[in-house]
């Protein structure tokens, strides 16, 4: 293992290991995770149908795929949520900008209660995404809408994921 972790590194660790997924603050601190469960990827599923059946074109939303997280000293970090909804199609590539992402959703696994509610959550806030989901795994998947408000996030409403997906994205300003 080098001594700075760089992106490229990340990619080629992921290469090698099917198993598992890995992530890195932008201060180095990296991140490893088992991939989700089952339930964990129905969430996530349910999220991106919801999105298509309202017409947020496919180009437009993605699962599990890594952002450029930029530090404030200047380094970057790579995370990888669970759903990304940006304002327009992206060029491809292993890790995106963020620069016109829209929505990052992270669903909550065992042992990840800390990174995907504290860390995560002041990351996305300092890279400027306007809006943080979290979704728990609780019997009611809770899902927190957090909304961008001047460098920090704010509630905008918390219910279950059942109750989201009976509004359309743009009751959520994700048109």
């Amino acid at each position: 293992m080098p001594a700075d972790v760089t992106l490229d590194d990340l990619t080629a660790m992921m290469a090698a290991d099917e198993h598992h997924r890995y992530e890195i603050s932008p201060e180095g601190i990296l991140s490893v995770m088992p991939p989700p469960g089952y339930a964990h990827a129905i969430i996530a599923t349910r999220l991106m149908m919801w999105l298509a059946a309202a017409g947020v074109p496919a180009e437009r939303v993605a699962q599990a795929v890594g952002l450029r997280i930029p530090g404030r000293d200047g380094g970057v970090g790579g995370r990888i949520p669970d759903l990304v909804v940006w304002s327009k199609p992206q060029t491809d590539g292993v890790w995106l900008p963020v620069t016109d992402v829209m929505l990052v959703a992270e669903i909550i696994s065992p042992g990840s209660e800390g990174i995907d509610t504290v860390t995560k959550r002041t990351e996305y806030a300092a890279a400027g995404i306007a809006q943080y989901w979290v979704i728990d795994q609780d019997q009611g998947q809770t899902v927190t809408m957090h909304q961008l408000d001047g460098g920090h996030y704010t509630v905008r409403a918390t219910m279950p994921l059942a109750w989201v997906l009976n509004t359309t994205p743009t009751d959520h300003d994700l048109a």
